[in-house]
């Protein structure tokens, strides 16, 4: 990825001064990135989760793995996929021959691989082909909910970009903050990107969670040009361990539970948004 240059996903458009040949078919698909500064803030479990309970509506999802080197969504959901996305790159197989379609109706999965270092920087060239593959596939789903990596690499800031949104993880303590807000800062200064919103995940209330955005839209608003929408919140529940112990889903695992409450609140809140 050339400093600035990002190509968008899903029929968004390419930043190109020169115009491309052919027009890019426009999608409804709502492609959103899900990051975080900092690792071990429950970003992916967020994203399965998430997915989980828009496909409980009705809402055919793709959750798109991309800590390609590092990936473990497919755990979340019990599954060991035969392939992932190295073998694409690879060439041994397609992306559609790659997605795999979980146990939950509507819920479908790109894996990324586990323990391949050389994935940990894609080219710009391995960048380009991995978006361009998929937009002939999207418009097969209502969302996709693409789960980064953490950090500032090369492949993380790809991701994010390509977005139509991005929607920062962060939770109520000092280095999530912090390292959620030089994330951000890379993206504005260095990309321009100038919208996000933010998940504040295990937070004691509501009350607790909108502090931590207040904070956090003080210094953004002081140090960067940039909106940083507050989408919601999670709390701490229990519920959320049993489930990724025994590789299941805690809406799915505790469907009463307070966790599947909220997530369900989100999925809903993301559905209103896109209509």
């Amino acid at each position: 990825m050339e400093d600035g240059k990002v190509i968008k996903l899903f029929g968004g458009r390419r930043p190109e001064k020169k115009k491309p040949k052919e027009k890019r078919k426009e999608t409804k698909t709502k492609v959103i990135a899900i990051t975080s500064g900092k690792g071990g803030v429950g970003k992916t479990n967020i994203v399965a989760n998430l997915g989980y309970s828009l496909s409980r509506l009705g809402k055919k999802v793709l959750l798109f793995d991309t800590d390609l080197a590092l990936g473990n969504l497919d755990l979340f959901l019990g599954l060991t996929p035969h392939y992932n996305i190295s073998h694409f790159l690879s060439g041994e197989k397609t992306i559609q021959e790659i997605i795999k379609e979980t146990k939950h109706e509507n819920l479908y999965i790109l894996p990324a691989s586990s323990g391949v270092q050389k994935l940990t920087e894609l080219s710009d060239k391995e960048q380009i082909k991995i978006i361009n593959e998929l937009d002939q596939h999207i418009n097969f789903y209502d969302f996709v909910l693409i789960d980064t990596a953490t950090g500032i690499s090369s492949n993380v800031m790809h991701f994010n970009l390509s977005a139509q949104e991005i929607m920062f993880v962060v939770q109520p303590e000092p280095t999530s903050v912090t390292d959620t807000y030089a994330l951000m800062k890379v993206m504005n200064l260095k990309y321009n990107k100038k919208c996000f919103k933010l998940i504040v995940n295990n937070a004691l209330n509501p009350s607790e969670a909108k502090e931590v955005h207040q904070q956090m839209s003080l210094v953004t608003d002081r140090f960067l040009s940039v909106t940083m929408d507050y989408f919601g919140y999670l709390s701490h529940d229990k519920n959320i361990l049993r489930g990724i112990r025994h590789q299941r889903l805690v809406s799915e695992m505790f469907p009463d539970s307070e966790a599947s409450r909220q997530f369900g609140l989100l999925a809903q809140k993301l559905i209103r948004e896109s209509n």
